[in-house]
């Protein structure tokens, strides 16, 4: 993203209050960003906030003050222009070219990408209207973020909400970055947990959400890997338009997968969080509250990373995951040994905002020689660190 030029479209949603993270993160990635609002926006956030974050005017109308405010030289200006959010009305404005805001002129004399991440109650979303003026503006080139389900503003839960900043700036980034550093190279990454079944309704987990091993997945398949990605139970979305995409329960499920595929591929990224123990006997019935305890007997699940280790080409690469609560770097070189990995990645649950159910990590890369540190930073950014490190094993930014 950087020195990349962002028009940044708002329009009237309650859901413009994301704009404010939206314009900060294209701003730390480098990009110069320029912001629209219409009237309605504004009663949303204001245009202060977002010209204190991108450093630029903000205009809301095609006349000002100072005169006229140029639309044509704004749509030569940008490499691509991402309305967020676009409401029902703002799509329905632009699919049929109305052009009575500044939203509308800039669309109309964009000759850069244009990306619309909508936001708007689930009926709306839904309803055949909406439907054929997203159809319309595909057809007319343009790329559609799609929403996420969840809880709206509504009360009610499903499509509609707006796109993550986050995942709204990865999109833009994808698009504008073209780097194809792993052209022609075949990956294979597992991603999430395992579900160890106990009997029909229970089973033994653990709390990660694949989201590592996602956002590894989606990197690489946008620097032109060819990916299979073999994920636990995760409730978290994929791109399958980049992906080969082979869902799994089981450790001995994801195993299967991954011997089946691994002759055949050049890297392994081995992100999933495997159950390292099973019931020994899957109850048929569901296990009935009684007055004793229960004793559960527990097996080792197979080891992915031990087999896929010891099966390995000198052609291949295999890179593994490691997630402490003490010794860490003791017990990371350990399993690098042990799992004949090329290097591992190492977090640690005693860094605040790493480990599972967020949005950020704070890994260590590990290798036979050297330990790499990097900062904080949002799951997205962690993968390309990784797979920078993969591609050029001699670049670090620090060493112990």
């Amino acid at each position: 993203m950087k020195g990349k030029k962002i028009i940044l479209g708002i329009s009237g949603s309650i859901a413009a209050y994301k704009a404010a993270s939206l314009t900060r993160l294209l701003v730390k990635a480098g990009a110069e960003v320029r912001v629209l609002m219409t009237e309605a926006a504004a009663d949303f956030i204001s245009p202060l906030t977002l010209s204190t974050l991108s450093k630029n005017e903000v205009l809301q109308s095609v006349r000002s003050e100072a005169g006229w405010n140029n639309h044509v030289e704004l749509g030569l200006w940008a490499d691509a222009y991402v309305i967020a959010p676009a409401t029902a009305n703002t799509l329905a404005r632009l699919a049929n070219g109305i052009c009575d805001n500044i939203l509308a002129a800039v669309y109309l004399s964009a000759r850069c990408p244009v990306y619309f991440a909508p936001a708007m109650d689930m009926d709306m979303w839904l309803h055949p209207s909406t439907q054929r003026n997203l159809q319309l503006l595909q057809e007319a080139g343009n790329h559609i973020i799609d929403p996420p389900a969840g809880e709206l503003a509504s009360g009610l839960s499903g499509p509609g909400r707006l796109a993550e900043p986050e995942d709204i700036v990865r999109v833009l980034a994808a698009a504008l970055d073209q780097t194809q550093d792993l052209a022609n190279t075949s990956i294979l990454i597992t991603a999430g947990p395992t579900h160890e079944p106990l009997d029909p309704v229970r089973y033994l987990g653990n709390r990660s959400t694949g989201r590592m091993g996602i956002a590894l997945a989606e990197a690489a398949a946008r620097r032109g890997a060819q990916v299979h990605l073999v994920l636990g139970p995760s409730s978290l979305p994929v791109d399958e338009s980049l992906v080969r995409l082979s869902r799994v329960e089981t450790a001995q499920e994801m195993l299967d997968t991954c011997v089946a595929s691994w002759a055949g591929v050049d890297v392994g990224i081995l992100a999933a969080a495997v159950a390292d123990y099973r019931p020994a006997e899957v109850q048929k019935q569901k296990i009935k509250k009684t007055a004793d305890d229960p004793v559960l007997k527990l097996e080792r699940t197979p080891d992915i990373a031990a087999t896929l280790g010891a099966q390995k080409g000198h052609h291949q690469q295999l890179v593994g995951f490691a997630l402490e609560t003490h010794n860490e770097l003791e017990n990371a070189r350990g399993k690098l040994r042990r799992k004949n990995f090329d290097f591992i990645v190492l977090n640690s649950l005693a860094d605040k905002g790493a480990g599972f159910g967020t949005t950020t990590n704070r890994i260590r890369i590990v290798d036979h020689n050297k330990v790499t540190e990097f900062e904080l930073k949002d799951k997205a950014e962690v993968a390309e660190d990784i797979l920078d490190y993969l591609v050029k094993p001699s670049v670090s930014t620090s060493h112990s």
